[in-house]
């Protein structure tokens, strides 16, 4: 037991929530692309800004050549690749079902140990996967799009969100062999958005998509204050939360902990933003968080 470990996936737990509805606001206000875009900006200011202050450089570059690989990979893979899709995710069905969709990370992570790692499952882990998937099934099957939502919009979220999924458990595989021998979160954090931030606006500028981007902010100045807040709540805090867990912690507990933000959104999105959930929603999520305990805790 690390109490370190696992108050930092806590953290990352109320950050992941927290971040689900604020990047969910600001893609409905600018679109998904562009918040995935400035919200990288935004958390590589902060870590940057923050790496300076406690290490005396914005980001590491003493650091060996085999940790700037394994993060950069895992930050492009989960940060730019698989954030976009939960970006888009969150914009088709909002933040509540698109960070449930995301708790199924830890099915897709399991998935890559058994095939890369040759790790095995127990038949209680078999359970907890099947267990998680109908909860998640559940609450996909009791979402009711609005009248005027296009055909098939929720079906294209609900991938959205699973590839969103895939992408975060990638990323963390990844980021795990990336950490080794003490790698600093924080440190780690700030290659893992430059990558990411490098990639996206690579592409943006090859898509000649920088101007309408900025065109889009100038119209929505709102939504940048969000975008702020966001990457201070996300990439700056959860993200290092995330990481400091999964390197002090049990990875199976660390993943439990933090696949209960879509638990905390449940009460923030009834009590705030005044959504209906219904009773098959609630058993649903915590069928899944059952499923995703029993996979990590056996």
């Amino acid at each position: 037991m690390n109490l370190v470990g696992e108050l930092a996936a806590l953290v990352t737990a109320v950050c992941f929530a927290l971040t689900a509805l604020i990047f969910g606001t600001a893609s409905r206000m600018v679109g998904s692309q562009v918040t995935n875009r400035v919200r990288l900006l935004f958390g590589l200011v902060f870590l940057g800004m923050l790496n300076l202050i406690l290490f005396r450089e914005p980001l590491p570059f003493s650091a060996e050549s085999s940790h700037w690989m394994w993060l950069s990979l895992s930050g492009v893979i989960g940060l730019s690749l698989g954030d976009a899709f939960l970006f888009q995710s969150y914009a088709a069905v909002g933040p509540r079902l698109g960070s449930l969709l995301l708790s199924s990370a830890p099915i897709f992570g399991s998935a890559m140990a058994w095939i890369f790692f040759g790790e095995t499952l127990t038949q209680l882990q078999i359970l907890g996967i099947v267990l998680a998937l109908a909860g998640i099934g559940g609450v996909v099957w009791s979402h009711k799009e609005s009248p005027n939502t296009p055909h098939g919009h929720t079906t294209r979220g609900v991938l959205f969100g699973l590839l969103g999924a895939l992408g975060q458990a990638a990323g963390l595989v990844l980021s795990k062999q990336g950490m080794a021998g003490s790698f600093d979160p924080f440190r780690a954090s700030a290659i893992r958005i430059l990558a990411a931030t490098t990639l996206t606006w690579l592409l943006t500028f090859v898509a000649n998509q920088a101007s309408p981007t900025l065109m889009t902010l100038r119209k929505s100045p709102k939504a940048i204050y969000l975008l702020a807040l966001g990457a201070l709540v996300g990439p700056l805090l959860g993200v290092s939360a995330s990481l400091l867990a999964v390197q002090l912690a049990d990875v199976g507990v660390a993943s439990t902990l933090i696949a209960l933000s879509p638990v905390i959104v449940l009460p923030i999105s009834y009590f705030v933003f005044k959504e209906k959930i219904g009773w098959q929603s609630i058993i649903g999520t915590l069928l899944a968080f059952a499923g995703v305990a029993i996979l990590f805790l056996v």
